[in-house]
């Protein structure tokens, strides 16, 4: 049984009659009487009554007439759905990020691009360091990330810097540190003024390259780094230095947290040096239309807001 034999019985039912139905698909009534034949033979039963005046419906004949509306239907609407999620206007994205990357104003201009342009395509999102998300791009759990410094470039996964920002540092409110800066803006902090502090940073596997970056710096500046505390999550350095556990430095974006209890400082010595990239990474060999569109769309909106940085 083909579809084409469906197609042929739908006609014949509808018209009631062989050399009609013949003339509306373009065939001769020979051949179309012998394909209803063999629809039949397949079948077990005979569909029609044939008669001088044309044909009628037997009882299986209409018992089978639903059936074969409803498969036809589905085949129509399942090739609709299959041309969408070709052409990207259906499917799945799962969208994975880091706490600080999602901290950037960029991000959420991203994803609302992208569901505007999109809505058919269903999201999922899913929060980790930059190594769990490296490997759930390998694995396939996530189809783009957004992450600060990749902490490893596996063959196969793209990595698109979109932006970098300023490392500012974080200190708990009232820091002996701040008192010569009061009313002045945001403090400037010399990074060899902190030798005597304890830091607050993510774990080396989570964010090494910003993690080695401040330790390479205070070096540089003639010590090395008290480190009190590791933390999975950028956004748990700023809490913990709220409560005045010590201090951090975080990226730019996050200065708004917990800003009634901590201070953010720019680094007077070291600001070249401690910066943090704002990176999208996807498996580059992705064949999927919702990855390549979403990248598309990051990079549109990333180039537009660039653009409008650039003219203030």
């Amino acid at each position: 049984m083909e579809l084409r034999h469906l197609r042929y019985f739908l006609v014949v039912a509808e018209e009631g009659h062989f050399t009609r139905a013949a003339q509306r698909l373009g065939m001769q009534q020979p051949p179309l009487s012998q394909q209803i034949r063999a629809l039949e033979q397949d079948l077990g039963f005979e569909l029609f009554r044939r008669h001088p005046k044309g044909a009628e419906l037997t009882v299986g004949g209409a018992a089978f007439l639903q059936e074969a509306k409803a498969i036809l239907d589905s085949v129509e609407q399942g090739a609709a759905r299959a041309a969408r999620a070709a052409s990207g206007a259906e499917g799945r994205l799962t969208i994975g990020f880091t706490s600080s990357a999602a901290a950037h104003g960029l991000i959420p201009q991203i994803v609302r691009g992208y569901r505007a342009a999109k809505p058919g395509v269903a999201i999922e999102y899913k929060e980790g360091n930059a190594a769990e998300l490296t490997e759930a791009l390998v694995a396939g759990t996530v189809d783009v990330a957004f992450l600060r410094l990749p902490v490893s470039r596996p063959d196969g996964l793209a990595f698109s810097q979109l932006l970098e920002e300023e490392m500012l540092l974080v200190l708990p409110l009232g820091h002996p540190l701040l008192r010569k800066h009061a009313g002045r803006g945001m403090p400037i902090v010399p990074l060899k003024s902190l030798k005597d502090e304890q830091f607050i940073l993510v774990r080396r596997h989570g964010a090494p390259g910003m993690y080695s970056n401040l330790i390479e710096a205070c070096v540089r500046a003639g010590f090395t780094p008290n480190i009190a505390v590791e933390v999975e999550r950028m956004i748990t350095n700023i809490s913990l230095v709220a409560a005045g556990a010590g201090v951090s430095a975080v990226p730019a974006s996050m200065q708004g947290f917990h800003a009634d209890a901590v201070v953010y400082c720019r680094f007077q010595d070291a600001r070249r040096e401690l910066s943090a990239p704002l990176t999208l990474a996807y498996r580059s060999g992705s064949d999927a239309p919702t990855v390549r569109q979403f990248v598309e769309e990051a990079e549109r909106i990333n180039g537009s807001m660039a653009a409008k940085r650039s003219r203030r």
